[in-house]
C-alpha cells in the first residue's frame, strides 16, 4: 500500500494554514514536497515536519530555532548544534514562564475587579 500523500489544499487543511504559509515554508526548505508537474503532495514525512514547525512556533521559536530543531529531530543535528538548540529551548522555557507569570497575574486582578462588580451588582439589588 502506498504511503498517503497529501495535496497542497489538504495539507493547508490539515494544519490550518494559509497557502501562503505553506509556500513560505516551502521556500526557506523547511519542507520540501514532492513534485509531480505543477502539483505539490505531501508525504507523511513533510507531515511530521509540519507538526514539528507548527510546535515550535507555539513554543515561540524562530524559524532558524526551528531548522535546528529539524535536524536533531532527524539526527542529522551536530552535538554544537544540539547544544545551541538546548540553550534556546532553556531561554524559552524561562520566557514562558515569565509570560505565564504575567497571564496569572493579569487573570487574577480581573478575577478582582469582576467580583467587586458583582458585589456591587448584589448590593445594589437588594
Amino acid at each position: 500500500m502506498a504511503e498517503e500523500r497529501l495535496t497542497f489544499k489538504q495539507m493547508c487543511a490539515r494544519f490550518d494554514v494559509t497557502p501562503r504559509t505553506l509556500r513560505y515554508y516551502e521556500y526557506i526548505e523547511l519542507l520540501q514536497p514532492e513534485r509531480e508537474g505543477r502539483s505539490r503532495f505531501y508525504s507523511p514525512r513533510e507531515c511530521a515536519r509540519m507538526k514539528l514547525i507548527l510546535r515550535g512556533r507555539k513554543f515561540g521559536f524562530s524559524l532558524e530555532g526551528i531548522r535546528q530543531w529539524l535536524l536533531i529531530y532527524e539526527k542529522e543535528g551536530t552535538e554544537a548544534q544540539m547544544r545551541a538548540w538546548v540553550t534556546a529551548s532553556e531561554r524559552q522555557l524561562k520566557e514562558l514562564a515569565e509570560q505565564r507569570a504575567q497571564l496569572d497575574e493579569a487573570m487574577a486582578e480581573l478575577q478582582r475587579l469582576h467580583d467587586d462588580t458583582v458585589g456591587e451588582l448584589e448590593k445594589r439589588s437588594a
